[in-house]
């Protein structure tokens, strides 16, 4: 169906004949034009980035103006995408988990201040000071389960992937980890909070979160696909996962069955189940009007400054009004959606590449319906008024190109961000040469940190930086991704 074209004749029973008509072929001309544009991006961006298989959704007012499929949900089979082609859900889930802990708030079962040793009563001593408000807003001090010891190289105490955990073997790793920082006074994204969380609905509902959120979420919602991944059922229009390896398709890596159903993003979701989850998000049903206030206002540091993330989502501005948005990641996917309320503008984005870069397809989407809430990644170089930022960049991407960075070499940047990724970031920079430049292209506030974004320009091509540091100049955080 053309959402233009219903949106559109709406207006003959309300401005009168002549005008409706009128009306109705510019309102339509004008959809149909976007979404051709809408249709050629997405499609040239595919190609560009080797993608299988996009799902889009775009609501505009409350009306779906665009549920479509691009490509294939599976290779092999010469599946196409459409609307009811499931995803997984990756990190867009965390909403959900969120959701789920705040109907147990409302029914007295836990509480927002609380720490979680009321619930883990068995946890280490250094976690007393940690809330489920840290759990619920990655302030927790917790690093991700795959940063702890020896993991990334499979040493001791590594978390092993294809190993069916149960919940109490789950809340056993946890228990090996160490807070990174005092909670409430820095912020680092955990899945590893995450998960507990889910383990927290378990024991306080007697519920499996899975079905706590089949129950008191999915089905109010009309949410009528989604849950909690499975290997074993049979799942009417399954898509499969892929990644890239030396630019050609492969499967995704296999995770074992009974891990692959954590808290932390593990969900199965259509593009028409996210439609009806919007649909409940612009009414604010399930939960009270309070609720869904703290879910999205941005959590409050020790220091009084604000990191933009609420309870599951990223709570940024946009035009001037409140943008919430969040991305996922997980075993040959990736996930992106966008609330921009200030148009009141819903654009979601589900691929079946784990290189994807879905931001990439939502950003053009909304660049082509309405440029002023666009967030394309800088491109341009600005005036660098603090050169000694450069300085640290210059010193970290050498030494990154030269031999696997490791977290004793960033004592400062928490270990989920750093763990893992020398030899990535190695590989990345040893073939592009000598670094020729950096060109400043963002430098902002997140918390306490200031972030600087640079274009590293080398000999062999351009990769995209970020460091943040302290207010007393420790590298923060350190991240490269390619251009």
């Amino acid at each position: 169906m053309n959402w233009g074209r219903v949106a559109a004749a709406v207006l003959i029973f309300v401005v009168g004949p002549a005008a409706a008509v009128e009306g109705w072929a510019a309102q339509t001309q004008t959809a149909e034009s976007s979404m051709g544009k809408v249709d050629a991006f997405v499609r040239a961006e595919m190609a560009r980035e080797n993608v299988p298989g996009v799902a889009i959704g775009i609501v505009r007012k409350g009306e779906a103006i665009a549920v479509k499929g691009y490509g294939y949900a599976n290779v092999e089979l010469g599946v196409p995408v459409s609307g009811a082609t499931i995803f997984q859900s990756g990190s867009v889930g965390k909403q959900f988990t969120a959701t789920a802990v705040m109907l147990l708030v409302e029914d007295g079962k836990i509480g927002l201040d609380d720490s979680i040793t009321k619930y883990f009563t068995d946890a280490p001593a250094s976690w007393r000071p940690i809330t489920v408000r840290n759990l619920l807003t990655h302030t927790s001090g917790l690093p991700n389960y795959e940063a702890q010891g020896e993991n990334s190289s499979g040493g001791p105490g590594a978390l092993d992937y294809r190993h069916d955990y149960t919940e109490e073997e789950l809340t056993r790793v946890a228990y090996r980890l160490s807070p990174d920082f005092a909670p409430g006074t820095r912020w680092s994204y955990s899945n590893t909070g995450y998960v507990l969380l889910g383990i927290l609905i378990h024991k306080v509902s007697g519920q499996f979160y899975g079905d706590v959120l089949r129950d008191r979420v999915f089905a109010p919602l009309g949410m009528s696909t989604a849950r909690v991944i499975t290997e074993y059922d049979i799942v009417p229009n399954r898509s499969a996962g892929y990644r890239l390896e030396a630019g050609e398709i492969k499967n995704q890596e296999w995770i074992s069955p009974v891990f692959n159903t954590t808290a932390d993003g593990s969900l199965y979701l259509t593009m028409n189940d996210f439609i009806a989850c919007d649909r409940g998000l612009r009414a604010h049903a399930i939960l009270k009007p309070q609720s869904w206030s703290q879910i999205n206002t941005p959590v409050a540091l020790k220091s009084g400054k604000t990191f933009p993330y609420g309870f599951g989502w990223e709570v940024s501005e946009s035009n001037g009004k409140p943008w919430y948005h969040h991305g996922g990641a997980w075993q040959g996917f990736k996930t992106y959606i966008s609330r921009y309320l200030a148009d009141d503008l819903t654009i979601m984005v589900l691929t079946n590449l784990a290189d994807a870069v879905p931001q990439r397809f939502v950003d053009g989407i909304a660049d082509i319906l309405d440029p002023k809430l666009a967030k394309i990644e800088p491109t341009a170089p600005i005036s660098d008024s603090d050169p000694a930022v450069a300085d640290h960049a210059r010193m970290l991407l050498k030494k990154a190109s030269e031999t696997e960075i490791s977290p004793q070499d960033l004592p400062d940047v928490v270990r989920g961000e750093i763990a893992g990724v020398g030899k990535y970031y190695t590989s990345l920079l040893q073939p592009l040469g000598r670094l020729q430049r950096l060109d400043l292209l963002d430098r902002r506030d997140l918390g306490d940190d200031r972030v600087s974004t640079y274009a590293a320009v080398f000999a062999g091509g351009t990769v995209r930086t970020e460091i943040g540091l302290t207010a007393d100049g420790r590298v923060s955080r350190f991240l490269i991704q390619p251009e």
